[in-house]
C-alpha cells in the first residue's frame, strides 16, 4: 500500500506552482512537505485528493494501492483530507461529528462507543455532548483529525493540522496522530512550515524548490 505521483506539473493559470515532481509514500510512512505559506503546498494536496480549483490544471499520474486516481471523483479515492480549518457540523454534538466519519460498516449501537472511546484517548469526554460552538478551536481541530482518521482512509492529507493547538497540546496531539497513522498503516503527506511537526526521523520535501530542478528531500 502507497501514495504515488509521477512527473506531477500543476499549473495554477499562467503560474507554474510545481514541475515534474514524482514521489512515493509508503503505508505507515508521513512524509513532510516544508515550505513558505502561499507556495501551493495546499492546492497540491487539493489535486491528490481531486478537489481542483477550476483555473487550476496539472499533468502527471496520482495512484494509491497501485490504483490511478486521476479519473475518479473524490469520495471514490479513498483519502481522507484535513484542512487548517475544521469543518465539523454545527447542528451535531461532538460525539456524533466523530460518529458520522465512521464507516458504514460500523453499526449504529457501536458507532456511539466507538466516538467515546476516541475521546477517552484525547482527554476530551467531558465535551461529548458540546456542540463545535462550545468548544476551543484547539479541540475542534482535535475532533476533525481524529473523525478523518475514524473514517479508515486508505491514505491521509494533512494541511498544517497542529497549526491551532497551543504550544502543551501541540506535542502530545502530534504524537497522538502519529502513532494512528502507524497504527492504521496508511500513507500520509503533511504540509507545514514549522520543523517541529515532521516526525522523528521522518523525510522532508523542501519546497518550493527551482523549476528546473526536482524538489529536494532531507
Amino acid at each position: 500500500m502507497c501514495l504515488s505521483v509521477k512527473n506531477l506539473t500543476i499549473n495554477n493559470g499562467h503560474q507554474r506552482l510545481l514541475s515534474s515532481l514524482t514521489l512515493t509514500v509508503e503505508q505507515g510512512q508521513v512524509l513532510t512537505i516544508m515550505g513558505p505559506s502561499g507556495c501551493g503546498k495546499s492546492t497540491l494536496l487539493g489535486v491528490i485528493a481531486g478537489h481542483i480549483p477550476p483555473d487550476c490544471h496539472y499533468q502527471g499520474e496520482i495512484s494509491l494501492n497501485n490504483r490511478l486516481l486521476n479519473a475518479l471523483a473524490p469520495d471514490k479515492r479513498r483519502i481522507g483530507l484535513l484542512f487548517q480549518d475544521d469543518l465539523l457540523f454545527p447542528h451535531l454534538n461532538v460525539w456524533q461529528n466523530l460518529a458520522f466519519g465512521l464507516p458504514s460498516s460500523v453499526k449504529k449501537p457501536e458507532r456511539k462507543t466507538r466516538a467515546y472511546d476516541t475521546l477517552a484517548a484525547l482527554g476530551l469526554t467531558a465535551l461529548a455532548c458540546q456542540c463545535p460552538s462550545q468548544i476551543s478551536g484547539g479541540q475542534r481541530a482535535r475532533i476533525s483529525l481524529m473523525r478523518c482518521l475514524l473514517a479508515e482512509p486508505d491514505a491521509i492529507l494533512l494541511d498544517e493540522p497542529f497549526s491551532k493547538l497551543d504550544k502543551d497540546l501541540r506535542s502530545q496531539f502530534r504524537d497522538l496522530v502519529f502513532q494512528e497513522i502507524r497504527q492504521l498503516n496508511i500513507p500520509a503527506l503533511m504540509v507545514t512550515h514549522d520543523q517541529d511537526d515532521v516526525p522523528p526521523d521522518g523525510q522532508i520535501l523542501h519546497w518550493p524548490a527551482p523549476l528546473e530542478e526536482e524538489p529536494s528531500y532531507a
